[in-house]
């Protein structure tokens, strides 16, 4: 797979995301023009997570059975249908709807995964996939650079047209550049891959990085979900463009991990996992200056969100090599865990900090990032066994554990 197509992955990726987490750098003024009471705002971004949690179960396995461009370029499509649902709603009911058609088919970044996972040589899986993920924490991070631009000019409103006219030109960009995959029919057909996603659940490799997934999601979501609210009160009072800019420094953090898919690809997945881990549970001790010291919350971001990317690309590089021939399905249901954590983070973070201040938002953000790394050591994924899977990915034969 070349440069520009992964680029193109990426971009859809980014595009994609961003539909779900544009909200959180405006959620006070969304909130308060769909009458949503403060100390529920936190929903206005759990809707597009279960949305979500929901195309991971129904809509991933398809492309496990159909043609992942084409399918592709479909979700996209529907996603800038739910983006204009949202931006025309004049009541909650109608925006939620929208973020939840948005959450459902934004698993088009499942898709975007397992279609460069089946079209990357084994020694390169591990690096392509790393570019076209980044496309996921750019899109994350940028939508909020980009939201509190957009906000302050013409309203938050303005977020979504222009994410469903992006959505809407990547999918004819899909059909026109991306080539169609070359497999063999399908020898199962969607019920059967539906109730394979359920055996997943059962085996220790997936199982474990699931629950890390969940953990992870669930600290990155307390961060970006309720970092909002305490910048703009007392005392910053920073307006949306101000609050969106800190985008900037989880950009340079999850940039700064490009090279996790090398690591992944020369087996090393497992000890930089662990160390990443460690780093976001010190990531918060930063984090938690944010009512005194801007420069270290700055910080904090970087590290968090570097951490973040490794530990990402790690688990789907070695969830792709243990299962190549039904990686829609892999990738769908480890991504569960993703969109539950996540969705947990958002909810609990801005109902933590209305009773308890930024203090005991942090405190809960540590603490998931905390199991995630108990997760991760009690799991007993040691250097060697990563190199051991990596290298047989290479010859083709690395089976799920």
């Amino acid at each position: 797979m070349d440069v520009w197509r992964r680029s193109l992955l990426a971009v859809v990726c980014g595009v994609a995301v961003a539909g779900i987490y544009a909200a959180q750098p405006v959620l006070e003024p969304m909130g308060r023009d769909l009458k949503v009471p403060a100390g529920h705002v936190g929903w206005i971004v759990a809707t597009g997570q279960f949305g979500y949690l929901a195309g991971l179960v129904l809509l991933v396995p398809l492309g496990d059975v159909v043609d992942r461009r084409r399918l592709i370029a479909v979700h996209l499509a529907v996603t800038a249908g739910g983006m204009l649902l949202t931006a025309s709603a004049s009541a909650a009911w109608a925006a939620l709807s929208g973020l939840a058609v948005a959450g459902a088919f934004a698993v088009v970044v499942q898709t975007a995964v397992a279609y460069t996972a089946a079209l990357s040589p084994p020694d390169r899986r591990g690096r392509n996939i790393g570019v076209v993920t980044s496309g996921v924490v750019v899109g994350i991070l940028g939508a909020r650079v980009v939201t509190g631009a957009l906000a302050e000019l013409w309203g938050w409103r303005s977020v979504y047209v222009v994410l469903a006219a992006l959505s809407l030109g990547l999918a004819a960009l899909v059909l026109a550049v991306l080539p169609p995959e070359r497999r063999s029919a399908p020898s199962v057909n969607y019920g059967r891959v539906l109730v394979s996603l359920g055996g997943l659940f059962g085996q220790r490799t997936f199982l474990g990085r699931g629950l890390v997934a969940f953990f992870l999601f669930a600290s990155f979501g307390t961060l970006w979900s309720g970092l909002s609210l305490p910048l703009a009160d007392a005392p910053w009072r920073l307006g949306d463009g101000q609050i969106g800019l800190f985008g900037v420094a989880g950009l340079a953090g999850a940039l700064g991990a490009a090279r996790a898919g090398r690591w992944a690809d020369e087996g090393r997945a497992a000890p930089f996992t662990g160390l990443a881990l460690a780093l976001l549970v010190l990531s918060w001790a930063a984090i938690a200056w944010l009512p005194w010291s801007l420069w270290l919350l700055v910080a904090g971001i970087v590290v968090l969100d570097f951490a973040v990317q490794v530990v990402q690309v790690s688990n789907q590089h070695l969830l792709t090599a243990a299962r190549p021939d039904n990686s829609g399905s892999v990738i769908g249901g480890y991504m569960i865990f993703y969109a539950l954590g996540s969705a947990l983070g958002a909810t609990a973070t801005t109902a933590v900090f209305a009773a308890h201040g930024w203090a005991g938002s942090s405190l809960l953000g540590a603490g998931f990032a905390a199991c995630a790394l108990v997760v991760q050591i009690a799991d007993g994924v040691r250097p060697r066994s990563g190199k051991v899977c990596a290298r047989r990915a290479r010859e083709g034969v690395c089976g799920a554990a």
